[in-house]
């Protein structure tokens, strides 16, 4: 018993379950505007290839 304890303390004080949760947390919100950069980005790139090939008369 006394070793379940020991474990269950250690558990308990050991800070690597939540650091794991903090970087899952950060890199979930890194990938979040990672995906909205691109995404206005490739709007903006789209709308520019359109008038480039407007103007350049194509269809």
């Amino acid at each position: 018993m006394r070793q379940f304890t020991d474990q269950v303390r250690r558990f308990l004080t050991s800070e690597d379950g939540p650091t794991a949760v903090e970087y899952a947390v950060m890199l979930a919100l890194i990938l979040v505007v990672c995906i909205a950069v691109v995404t206005s980005l490739g709007k903006s790139i789209c709308s520019t290839f359109s008038s480039v090939n407007s103007s350049l008369g194509g269809s």
